[in-house]
């Protein structure tokens, strides 16, 4: 019996709000796969009928079961073309996609990207702080013990940081971000490309006033700035003060470095000749 060839699973981007904002490529794929998988097929069928495109849609979601992955898997080996789609944006990020481009892929079957809106991204470029280097953290934790212990590994990220937040939680958030970090630069951007988008920039601690005050609706995403390059170098000063040349040498080594290495970096960083570094380890 002649072996079928896999189908293609295609992950493809729609928009996040205005339904302008599919490529032409979106279009052709949806328009010719085999059926698509949604995350929510009432949300994607508006989008269907804007577009006039009448591909057969099935469900696809956090909450599908373990035989709904298997079924569209098995779609797939018997040389069926399926379009992947979220609710918004690019699927695989923040929902269950990435878990069925895994499946496919072990069973040999092709991903093919079709790239598009994306809120995390268009939020980061309007947001007004730097992006040569970002950190996508998509959602914290909804239980705040939970949520501080996040925010505190977070707290000497250098990069951009980027996350997506609901609006009712929102507040809580951004106090406990400034409770955690201090105060920042952040950007929240509010609906993107919907009637109602909107950016309020300005420090955490403003944007907790405002927010106080102002409860927001919508889908959101949130712009935090790092940690500044001179704070970063000050608290790791802070950070070694209290441990002698030895301790500070054996704690590098502990991380991985080598121990030669580890002694000219403790030199570096504490303003001394790598000699007499040496010495004080050669002693212990």
């Amino acid at each position: 019996m002649e072996r079928k060839t896999p189908g293609v699973l295609y992950l493809c981007a729609t928009p996040i709000g205005n339904l302008e904002d599919i490529t032409l490529r979106a279009l052709r794929v949806l328009k010719e796969a085999d059926c698509i998988a949604a995350e929510d097929t009432r949300h994607t069928r508006k989008l269907l009928s804007h577009y006039e495109i009448h591909t057969p849609l099935v469900s696809y979601h956090s909450h599908s079961s373990e035989s709904k992955e298997e079924h569209l898997i098995h779609r797939l080996l018997q040389g069926e073309n399926i379009a992947l789609v979220s609710d918004a944006g690019m699927p695989g990020i923040s929902d269950p996609g990435a878990d069925l481009v895994r499946q496919a892929l072990q069973h040999g079957i092709e991903v093919i990207p079709v790239p598009g809106p994306s809120a995390a991204i268009a939020a980061l470029v309007a947001s007004g702080l730097p992006t040569h280097k970002f950190v996508f953290e998509g959602f914290l934790s909804n239980q705040r013990k939970t949520r501080r212990k996040q925010l505190q590994a977070l707290r000497w990220e250098q990069r951009t940081m980027v996350f997506y937040e609901s609006p009712h939680r929102l507040a809580d958030t951004l106090r406990d971000m400034l409770a955690e970090w201090g105060d920042r630069p952040c950007t929240v951007a509010r609906e993107l490309t919907k009637l109602h988008e909107e950016f309020k920039r300005g420090t955490l601690s403003e944007l907790v006033e405002y927010y106080n005050e102002n409860r927001p609706k919508g889908e959101i995403t949130l712009i935090v700035g790092g940690l500044p390059q001179e704070e970063a170098a000050a608290r790791q000063q802070e950070k070694w003060a209290d441990l002698s040349l030895t301790e500070h040498v054996a704690a590098l080594v502990a991380q991985g470095v080598e121990k030669k290495e580890a002694i000219k970096q403790v030199a570096r960083l504490r303003g001394i000749s790598k000699r007499e570094v040496y010495a004080a380890v050669h002693e212990a």
